[in-house]
């Protein structure tokens, strides 16, 4: 099974459980607007392999994917919470972290992407104090990714309009 947190109006979904249809895929998704977009898009598809959930991501995950369940995460764009204030609101802490890899298959991908340079740095540092579990490896772009973009959501190009510069990191779970 594959997760994308915050999935937005669907856009990545509906382009990878049309190009894998044998793969199940959840989004997850808080704002209602977006969410009831996600999922009428989906049904006017008819993509049976893709599921979506209106709910806070990080509690999903620790209370409901079960352990060694996921084959890859799909975190784009999150939250940056800019303020110093607010940044222990961030998706990607690591207590965060830790249950990914737990409900991570081994070998099991979690991808990231951001336009926020100081976020980026903040989700370097947390992957990079798991080394024990996780090794970075090549990002790969999803399937619904055009040409020029990295992604292929409406945020990244809303933000290549904008000339906004665009983060990735991936990782593996290595045990």
């Amino acid at each position: 099974m594959h997760i994308e947190i915050g999935s937005g109006k669907g856009t990545l979904l509906l382009a990878q459980g049309r190009a894998q249809p044998d793969v199940n895929f959840l989004g997850i998704e808080w704002a209602r607007r977006y969410y009831r977009h996600a999922v009428d898009r989906i049904g006017r598809w008819g993509l049976k392999n893709v599921k979506f959930i209106r709910t806070e991501a990080a509690d999903f995950v620790i209370r409901f994917v079960g352990d060694s369940s996921v084959t890859c995460y799909h975190i784009y764009y999150p939250d940056p919470w800019p303020k110093k204030r607010h940044h222990r609101r961030r998706l990607i802490c690591a207590r965060n972290v830790e249950h990914l890899i737990r409900t991570l298959i081994p070998s099991g991908i979690i991808q990231i992407a951001t336009d926020h340079p100081d976020y980026f740095e903040q989700i370097k540092q947390v992957l990079a104090e798991r080394k024990d579990a996780l090794e970075e490896i090549e990002f790969t772009p999803p399937a619904g990714a055009r040409n020029g973009e990295t992604i292929g959501t409406n945020y990244e190009r809303k933000y290549i309009e904008e000339k906004r510069g665009v983060f990735t990191i991936a990782v593996k779970r290595i045990n």
